[in-house]
């Protein structure tokens, strides 16, 4: 396997950023919401 081959399999890019913006974007929504329902279901704020 060459070095140009193994470079180009990998999954991730090394930029630094997340590979993928805008599905992390609604991971953290949807974990904030579920949060929110969480907080209502215990009583910690009120709808």
């Amino acid at each position: 396997m060459t070095a140009q081959a193994k470079k180009s399999d990998r999954p991730v890019p090394q930029s630094g950023k997340p590979p993928y913006p805008y599905r992390t974007a609604w991971a953290i929504f949807l974990l904030l919401g579920n949060f929110l329902i969480a907080a209502i279901y215990f009583h910690v704020v009120s709808p």
